[in-house]
């Protein structure tokens, strides 16, 4: 058990410790090495010896930015918890902690404190997601670059295939009509008509969208994306609303599908179709292997 009145004559020099203290302080000697010099095993009797005296350069982070350093000293200073200054610096708790940690404790934060820094942190971790999101979107976009009229064809079929009306045994549909709620596919499938040198005169276009939306605006719309008016397009399909369906594409930036129809386009279907094999024929060959059969 330890002697108490020991203890106590071993500090009742204070300020002739304080003054070794600092004096060893300023030699660039860390806490420890004061500590074991001076035989001070309290850290509360440490930090008083030790109070406003900064510590040596050797000691602090070596990679640390100064002014990343001097911005988390003076967050401090405001009485900003270790959270709030990672929340607002962006650094590490392990950091912030040697920075700092010869300055005072800040109060006691409430509840309601401690809910509003969680908040403020998740909104910064969405921020700097949505950021990293548009980056990766832009690289993504910047290296696609210019592309060759070989390049459109082959996506034109291929989009066609994926997203345009085609003929069946039981219902024979040669006729060329493509459909699609993406203004970005509609402006692709209308550059590769261009392609293929299809009169826009043969081009006939309709909406089709749920009766629950501004029907007037999704046809001024589309009208404005294809060049067109909208007293050029055909009658609009409307979908019947159901109140049971909890449907997603509700809003201002719901405007349903455009249908986008080629006249005397049955041979146009069929060349289609012969492009499309074609393009799995070359793709499996390419693959190095050959087709069943």
């Amino acid at each position: 058990m330890t002697d108490i009145r020991s203890e106590n004559s071993k500090y009742s020099d204070f300020e002739g410790l304080r003054e070794q203290a600092i004096a060893l302080r300023r030699e660039g000697l860390s806490r420890r090495q004061i500590r074991d010099r001076l035989f001070v095993d309290n850290n509360d009797i440490l930090n008083r010896l030790l109070q406003g005296e900064p510590a040596p350069e050797w000691t602090k982070r070596p990679n640390a930015k100064d002014d990343l350093r001097a911005e988390a000293r003076e967050l401090r200073l405001q009485g900003m918890t270790y959270d709030r200054i990672q929340v607002e610096l962006g650094c590490s708790k392990s950091s912030i902690s040697l920075w700092v940690r010869d300055l005072p404790k800040p109060p006691r934060r409430t509840r309601e404190d401690a809910s509003a820094i969680a908040k403020r942190g998740w909104e910064a971790t969405l921020q700097r997601r949505e950021v990293e999101r548009r980056q990766t979107k832009q690289a993504a976009t910047d290296e696609i670059g210019a592309m060759s009229e070989r390049e459109l064809f082959i996506i034109g079929v291929a989009l066609y295939w994926s997203e345009g009306t085609k003929d069946k045994p039981h219902a024979r549909r040669e006729r060329v009509a493509f459909i699609n709620s993406d203004p970005g596919m509609i402006q692709v499938f209308l550059a590769w008509l261009d392609l293929l040198g299809v009169d826009r005169e043969l081009l006939r276009f309709h909406v089709t969208i749920h009766e629950s939306a501004d029907v007037l605006a999704a046809e001024k719309y589309w009208a404005a994306l294809v060049g067109s008016d909208t007293s050029s397009f055909g009658k609009t399909t409307l979908k019947k609303h159901n109140v049971k369906t909890l449907r997603k594409n509700i809003g201002a930036d719901y405007r349903g599908c455009l249908v986008v129809q080629v006249q005397k386009s049955a041979d146009l279907y069929r060349r289609i179709e012969g492009w499309w094999y074609g393009i799995v024929d070359a793709s499996v060959l390419v693959g190095g292997r050959s087709l069943p059969g």
